[in-house]
């Protein structure tokens, strides 16, 4: 078992970084800024980049600068900062390339049923985080928790995102929370992605960032051994998921007020 799979075991850990790798200048700010919040609050820290949003709404949206592009920067961000990194692959065959680079391997949720990329993403022997689809039960997680470990690696987490609502839209139910972690595993509350409109702003995802605090003192009091926040300089001009990304300027102040609070000890 590796530390960092340790520390994330221990619970107090934070996923935090932009949507999508937009530049290297960019992302290498962030990481900055970022671990100096996740080392006043106390937070094991992991920073979080897609270097490919393959399932975005429409054709033209940006989506990333490429996998090899991606990989160099996060190694850059891993190596200037002392950093462990995480981002999502989409492909079995982008798991072994990307488990050279990064230290927790993402399992999107729209593709967590996906045999043959948790598979791959096990036999890399990283740590694997899968998210839970939106479309599925905290219980039903069980079975893409066992194709993982079939490949004999246990060192896994699980993601809560919101389940689907209707057309365009996403509740949480925090029962998942408690149900995810019944299996033995880390669970991570994915706060800014449950705050998601999909495909709910023509042609692009809309969102509602303002009930992100809520959402993390509820996830929180409910257990949850790690937070999920996508954050920005600017999330009104960023180029992926900007509606529901917190403002660099607020996160350090939503921590302090509303996760730090209502952590269990």
């Amino acid at each position: 078992m590796t530390e960092l799979y340790q520390k994330i075991k221990s619970g107090k850990f934070l996923i935090a970084g932009p949507c999508i790798i937009e530049n290297e200048k960019m992302v290498l700010d962030l990481a900055e800024q970022l671990k100096t919040i996740a080392e006043k609050t106390g937070f094991t820290y992991i920073f979080k980049a897609s270097f490919d949003k393959a399932n975005r709404t429409s054709v033209s949206s940006f989506r990333g600068n490429g996998m090899e592009e991606g990989l160099r920067i996060l190694q850059k961000v891993k190596t200037e900062f002392g950093l462990p990194v995480t981002t999502d692959i989409h492909e079995s065959d982008q798991a072994a390339i990307a488990g050279e680079v990064i230290d927790v391997l993402q399992i999107p949720a729209f593709l967590c049923r996906q045999t043959d990329l948790l598979v791959a993403a096990g036999n890399t022997g990283r740590i694997v985080n899968i998210k839970k689809a939106q479309f599925l039960s905290g219980a039903e997680m069980k079975f893409p928790v066992d194709k993982v470990k079939s490949t004999g690696n246990e060192k896994i987490m699980l993601t809560e995102r919101g389940t689907m609502f209707g057309y365009n839209n996403l509740v949480v139910d925090f029962r998942n929370i408690v149900d995810m972690k019944s299996f033995g595993y880390p669970v991570c509350m994915d706060v800014t992605h449950s705050t998601q409109k999909p495909g709910g702003a023509g042609g692009k995802s809309g969102g509602n960032r303002e009930y992100a605090p809520l959402l993390a003192a509820a996830a929180a009091a409910a257990g949850a051994d790690g937070f999920f926040f996508e954050v920005h300089r600017n999330p009104d001009e960023a180029l992926s998921d900007g509606p529901n990304m917190i403002p660099l300027s607020e996160f350090e102040a939503l921590l302090q007020h509303h996760v730090l609070p209502h952590l269990k000890k």
